[in-house]
């Protein structure tokens, strides 16, 4: 029986956070791909308000509990404020993702929502991707494959820049005070943000989008708060006196790549519980909580390929896809929301590169099929 402590305290949250955002998710359609499908190609932006709706939540709600003291986001798991821009792999492994997940017919969490719901397909995308997100974390594959990208990052504390956040860029480039850059900013554009979302009365209408941009905005904050608030210290204290350490006791929030590999390397020796760790719980909570909906919602239907081809464009989906979120260290919601977040500037060129990879290949799928 595993002890009850700090460390499985956590976890449980962790993952009682994640059911409720499966099921979230699973009864309000909130999509990042989706996102961009309707803005490209019917040209209706409800869903995208959505994404920048949790966008603007987590942004504003970052700097309240900063500037109040609750979170310590000094250091964080990945590094989203680093004093180094590897800003070829935030583009890069954007782009990549950004056509990963349209060929696999949605982003990592979406891909968690189906199979709850029964879909095999998204089943055998979430077995791809977890194998290459597993050679990209925990083999020498990334560094032999893309290792020559880390000549392209840019150290900023040369130029006076602590950080990659967009205050600290700001202060250094203006030769102001950071911190009271810090102070002003991310209320700025979590305000442009909130007004662009609210202009449109019909998604003011819209509840379904309202409660999943809202949802998944305050599960990023939770995530937050769990692992860089009041409790955090003390997690930290019980990892390093453990015996065996456990998986990444380090602040976090939701991302779906990365944790896609630890899940991976669980699997491979279930009886070793430390490497169960935030994303392992969050992972299984988002298909837990959409398994639920789709029973009481009676929605859960078994779906397989339709043809050899659907197969293959769904399998290379899955690999892309993790490849691109390793890359640029993290997806549309570890980059999109959780990034974001923090104002890394990384992040929001992780985050304009997946939506126009994206769109772009729609685009292009498009134009294919209309050839044809």
């Amino acid at each position: 029986m595993t002890e009850l402590n700090i460390h499985t305290e956590t976890l449980a949250a962790v993952f009682a956070v994640s059911v409720a955002l499966g099921a979230l998710t699973a009864r309000t359609g909130f999509c990042t791909m989706g996102a961009v499908s309707d803005w490209v190609n019917m040209g209706d932006l409800g869903r995208m308000r959505s994404w920048m709706l949790a966008v603007a939540t987590a942004i504003a709600g970052v700097a309240a509990m900063e500037a109040g003291g609750v979170i310590d986001l000094t250091t964080t798991y990945p590094a989203y404020r680093a004093p180094q821009l590897a800003w070829l792999r935030n583009i890069a492994g954007g782009l990549l993702f950004g056509v990963g997940m349209t060929l696999a017919s949605g982003c990592g969490n979406k891909t968690l929502v189906r199979i709850g719901g029964g879909n095999l397909k998204s089943l055998f995308v979430l077995v791809v991707a977890g194998g290459f997100a597993y050679l990209m974390n925990y083999t020498d594959f990334n560094h032999a494959v893309f290792g020559w990208t880390h000549e392209f990052t840019v150290p900023l504390e040369p130029s006076g820049m602590s950080s990659q956040s967009l205050s600290a860029i700001l202060a250094g480039l203006a030769g102001i005070d950071a911190a009271r850059t810090h102070a002003v900013l991310p209320w700025l554009l979590a305000g442009a943000l909130a007004l662009w979302v609210f202009s449109s009365a019909e998604f003011r209408r819209n509840p379904d989008q309202l409660a999943g941009g809202l949802g998944f905005g305050v599960a990023v904050l939770l995530g937050w708060w769990l692992t860089a608030g009041p409790r955090a210290a003390a997690w930290k204290e019980f990892a390093e006196f453990s015996e065996v350490v456990p998986s990444r006791v380090e602040a976090q929030s939701y991302t779906f790549v990365a944790p896609m590999a630890d899940t991976a390397r669980y699997l491979a020796d279930p009886g070793n519980t430390s490497l169960i760790n935030f994303g392992v719980m969050a992972l299984a909570g988002v298909i837990v909580g959409a398994f639920l909906y789709a029973l009481v919602s009676r929605r859960f239907r078994i779906e397989f390929f339709r043809n050899a081809g659907d197969l293959v464009r769904h399998g290379v989906g899955g690999a892309l896809m993790s490849i691109g979120g390793v890359l640029a260290l993290g997806c549309t919601i570890g980059q999109g929301i959780t990034g974001v977040s923090t104002l890394a500037f990384g992040s929001f060129l992780a985050l304009l590169s997946m939506i126009a990879g994206c769109a772009l290949t729609m685009k292009l799928t498009l134009w294919w099929m209309m050839r044809e």
